[in-house]
């Protein structure tokens, strides 16, 4: 087949992580297949690493800047179509929500959540018209939709009607008609697991590690008041929210200034790989306290890389980490700082926890998270197979 994926969305270090994703997913395809060709559609932002380095992969560049987001739009419905048309694409994979709405081939699209359903209140009102038009019409016109979660599959049925209120990995049954909707989940990079094999528990430095763009429904100002309460206990620690600075940064720093921790809490933005890495190797313990999330990557990485972590109680955070993870309500700052105090004084929660997390870990790769996009761009090329 030939196989188109846009990356016309990406804008290296600002679109969090579905970046990641994209990344992720793309050397675990090139991995896996060796017998289709892939075109790698990319805007003017997007350097030449992106593309893995297999013969079957080629980069088709595109005259575009996705950070003036109408030019991006118009170019992604009005000539990628055409340059679809004369690659003569068998199925074209578009990976961060959006699609063409006239495309000349079959498409899959992924979502990644419908937090604009959800939680419309988080976005400003002159972008929710942009969400509401081509989410929409994006799932409408694919063949199938990939959801990161069981969760994000059940938004798609509850806002668009599209499948069930299940999903499943290949699609389940409705009224004897294959869903369009299939659950994928995402993996996580082995380097994860090579940062568990090393780390020293008893070596880790005083810091609680927290990786998140910083954005309303992340729950960050909630992080801050439970910290500034933990450390009221345990002075010695500092925080660490590592993530693109988005919606919420000045707030928080506002919040953080206010709260007297402006020498406790650092927030160095989107940062390189290895320096993340660097960071999962030293933390003492990891927290995630967001009120919505599509998958939440990042506690599966911290999970890994063998740190203590706390998370929400939500879905679909509760289901991916299981017991592997201490949970609690997001809601409640005290519940918070009591998972904080816990992570770092209770020795047997934390012993057990650097061993269920890279074993519950374990079960999600990016190379299976490759196979089934592959089987879904072959289901949506043929969907009577």
């Amino acid at each position: 087949m030939n196989i188109g994926i846009n990356a016309l969305y990406l804008i290296p270090g600002q679109v969090g992580g579905t970046e990641t994703y994209l990344r992720g997913l793309l050397r675990a395809l090139a991995e896996i297949d060796s017998d289709n060709r892939y075109f790698l559609f990319t805007n003017r932002e997007t350097g030449p690493d992106l593309l893995p380095k297999a013969p079957n992969f080629q980069l088709v560049p595109q005259p575009i800047r996705a950070v003036v987001r109408p030019a991006r739009i118009l170019w992604e419905q009005a000539a990628l179509p055409l340059t679809a048309l004369r690659l003569k694409l068998d199925v074209l994979l578009n990976p961060g929500f959006t699609a063409p709405l006239a495309a000349p081939c079959p498409q899959v699209t992924v979502f990644h959540d419908l937090q604009h359903k959800r939680h419309p209140e988080y976005f400003r009102w002159f972008d929710l018209p942009f969400w509401n038009f081509f989410l929409y019409w994006s799932a409408r016109v694919s063949n199938l939709v990939l959801a990161d979660s069981d969760a994000t599959a059940r938004d798609l049925f509850r806002f668009y009607r599209l499948g069930n209120a299940g999903g499943s990995a290949e699609g389940r049954l409705v009224a004897g008609v294959p869903s369009k909707v299939r659950v994928v989940p995402l993996g996580v990079d082995p380097v994860f697991f090579d940062i568990a094999a090393r780390r020293c528990p008893s070596a880790a430095e005083p810091f609680l590690l927290s990786a998140s763009t910083l954005h309303p429904h992340k729950n960050l100002d909630g992080l801050l008041r439970a910290f500034a309460q933990f450390r009221r206990t345990r002075p010695e620690y500092r925080l660490i929210v590592c993530g693109l600075h988005g919606f919420f940064t000045g707030p928080l720093h506002e919040l953080r200034q206010s709260l007297g921790l402006a020498d406790a809490v650092d927030f160095p933005g989107w940062i390189p790989r290895a320096d993340l890495h660097d960071l999962f190797a030293r933390a003492s313990a990891f927290v995630y306290p967001s009120f919505f999330e599509g998958f939440g990557l990042p506690v599966v990485e911290a999970l890994a890389a063998g740190i203590p972590t706390a998370c929400s109680n939500i879905e679909p955070l509760g289901s991916i980490a299981s017991d592997a993870a201490l949970q609690f309500d997001p809601h409640s700052p005290d519940a918070i700082a009591a998972s904080m105090l816990r992570l770092v004084e209770d020795d047997t929660l934390r012993a057990r926890l650097v061993i269920a997390g890279p074993a519950r870990a374990a079960e999600f790769s990016w190379a299976k998270t490759a196979e089934a996009t592959l089987r879904a761009l072959i289901a949506a090329r043929s969907p009577l197979r």
